[in-house]
């Protein structure tokens, strides 16, 4: 469900429930490279003409196989986030299968602001990332953004589509005073 834009002159109401995501297509491509590493480990292991012995053949079956899934995985998990905001919480989930979740009660944001250019070479790459400067971001693609300021001091930038109407739909569920956060 996505916040759809009403005529000019109608009044802005929130959603009950905003949701967005972001996905990257190009680590599909690295998905791909991860399961055919997977298929070159099974591939030694059912027909090779190994002549080394067997810790050698037992090595790079574990290693290609093990590669694999790590890189099949690692690229899957975040081929696209999800954001979802609701009265009272702001969800983050990545991948497929949500992993990694992070969910953050709206009392504990400060303040949302729209940035219309996150990259992974600002935080070192694609996925989950954290940056004693920068904060914690979880980053699918380059592009625009939301960047969550965090009552104790932190940020949380997602990269995700439609980031100005997600900023909007936060700043309206933000209270000051609320209770969790600290007196300014």
């Amino acid at each position: 469900m996505r916040d759809h834009r009403h005529g000019e002159n109608a009044p802005h109401v929130p959603p009950e429930v905003w949701t967005g995501r972001a996905t990257n297509r190009v680590q599909w491509l690295l998905a791909l490279v991860g399961a055919a590493c997977m298929a070159l480990g099974i591939a030694l292991a059912v027909d090779s003409a190994w002549t080394s012995g067997a810790a050698p053949l037992v090595m790079a079956v574990v290693g290609c196989i093990a590669a694999g899934l790590l890189v099949l995985f690692g690229t899957l998990a975040f081929v696209h986030v999800a954001l979802r905001v609701d009265e009272d919480h702001l969800e983050v989930r990545c991948g497929h299968i949500g992993v990694p979740r992070r969910r953050i009660p709206l009392s504990h944001v400060a303040g949302a602001t729209y940035t219309s250019h996150v990259t992974p070479r600002h935080w070192g790459g694609w996925g989950y990332r954290w940056r004693p400067e920068k904060g914690t971001a979880v980053v699918v693609r380059r592009g625009e953004g939301v960047v969550l300021e965090l009552w104790d001091g932190h940020t949380f930038t997602i990269t995700v589509d439609d980031a100005e109407a997600a900023v909007q739909v936060i700043k309206a569920r933000l209270r000051p005073g609320k209770p969790g956060a600290p007196a300014h």
